[in-house]
């Protein structure tokens, strides 16, 4: 069953709750901070309105949470980037729309049961795709341009992103450091990245 899972067939996906952890077996991706962040710290977050995290429950067994992310309200601010940044992010966007800021929506984690890891799964990717299609039906409720994240800066989670189509918002990680005023000793723990909805 694990090398044929298909999370809009196989899962149900809801909105993780004191219901759902209480229920489920504890959650573990692999990643210390994931884990304690969806097993502790994303219902306080969803309290503080800060983000909504959901999760795909197993439908032949229930207590199984396959995967989970967590969305927040973000956007994309062009004031003050480097024009050749700028003007690749707004390449799409037609001429009487560009502005200084643009909606998007920040996944801020995302995980996947260790167990369901394998290379047949593609787990993450099909998560990736219901994300991009949620923000891109009619029922979303807001007006999204992009999906961003601040990726952690290790080849395996950036080569994750750019697989999905995402692609770093400053050229290199030295364009990045001065936008965001990093001194050069110091480690990029992190790379911003975006995906455009309408591409």
């Amino acid at each position: 069953m694990a090398n044929h899972i298909k999370l809009e067939e196989d899962c149900v996906m809801v909105k993780l709750d004191h219901d759902i952890l209480s229920h489920c077996h504890k959650f573990e991706c692999g990643n210390a901070d994931l884990d304690e962040f969806f097993n502790k710290d994303a219902i306080r977050y969803d309290i503080e309105l800060l983000g909504k995290t959901y999760c795909w429950i197993l439908k032949e067994n229930p207590t199984i949470i396959i995967a989970a992310f967590t969305l927040a309200n973000d956007s994309i601010k062009t004031h003050g980037m480097p024009n050749n940044i700028r003007n690749r992010i707004q390449r799409g966007v037609a001429n009487p729309k560009r502005g200084r800021t643009y909606p998007a929506v920040l996944i801020g984690r995302l995980g996947v049961n260790s167990s369901f890891q394998s290379s047949g799964n593609h787990i993450g990717t099909q998560a990736m795709d219901f994300i991009k299609k949620w923000f891109r039906s009619e029922d979303n409720k807001t007006g999204c341009r992009f999906i961003v994240v601040d990726a952690v800066n290790n080849s395996s989670t950036i080569g994750y992103y750019i697989h999905n189509g995402f692609k770093h918002i400053y050229n290199d990680e030295n364009d990045e450091r001065v936008f965001f005023n990093i001194g050069a000793d110091e480690s990029l723990r992190t790379r911003m990245m975006y995906f455009d909805l309408k591409l």
